[in-house]
């Protein structure tokens, strides 16, 4: 196992295209449901406990040695709108183009061919957390730590948030982000014995109305 390569994972200045998108941030800044440390915190603890599980739980699946196409298609069946749809499967393509580079696989190959227009970002995350050399567990924390980290950080540009505020409520959040990883890779081991429907499907519909409406800005600062 080589737990370092999930700190390569993790990093910011890993080159998978997350520094483009605000994971529904700017839309939430825009509508005043975040204006402040406290209300960052709040818009990432849903995030986590919705969009976040679910994507945790597929990655760590994935990290498993699931079928990977079952996968993208449930994450698929776990995306009804189609902005976040779409953003998922273009961060997904990023996330390829840079993990065939740095850590190349057969698995990675046969995906990248079988979904050229790119698979699910998290999906895609758990393939390469296998190729890396990880756990399914790490592959839940990698997401579920980007699910939160993304947030705060682009709040940051936005309101011009304190970033030692910002990474306060980060820290603030270590237990809930060991929850969740925690219960996203064991819905992911009862895969073999129940299949794709004992993962969790956790909605967020505001997060899913403002992602398509923030798609049809005409000038926006985050791709999503």
């Amino acid at each position: 196992m080589n737990r370092a390569a999930l700190f390569v994972l993790v990093d910011g200045r890993f080159p998978a295209g997350g520094h483009a998108h605000s994971g529904g941030a700017e839309p939430a800044v825009a509508d005043g449901r975040i204006k402040d440390a406290d209300s960052l915190e709040t818009f990432c603890r849903g995030r986590l406990h919705t969009a976040g599980l679910v994507a945790a739980a597929l990655a760590a699946a994935a990290a498993a040695g699931h079928d990977p196409l079952e996968l993208d298609d449930a994450a698929d069946a776990r995306t009804p709108v189609r902005a976040p749809r779409d953003t998922a499967r273009r961060l997904g393509r990023q996330m390829m183009r840079a993990a065939r580079a740095v850590w190349p696989s057969a698995e990675l190959d046969a995906l990248a061919a079988a979904r050229p227009r790119g698979a699910h970002q998290a999906v895609v995350l758990g393939l390469v957390a296998r190729s890396a050399g990880l756990t399914p567990l790490d592959a839940a924390y990698a997401v579920v730590y980007e699910t939160v980290s993304g947030p705060a950080t682009a709040t940051v540009r936005l309101l011009r948030l304190d970033p030692f505020e910002a990474t306060a409520v980060l820290a603030r959040m270590a237990p809930a982000l060991d929850q969740v990883a925690a219960a996203a890779a064991a819905a992911a081991g009862r895969v073999p014995d129940e299949g794709v429907d004992a993962l969790p499907a956790a909605s967020a519909p505001l997060l899913d109305i403002s992602a398509q409406q923030h798609a049809a800005w005409n000038v926006r600062l985050f791709a999503s």
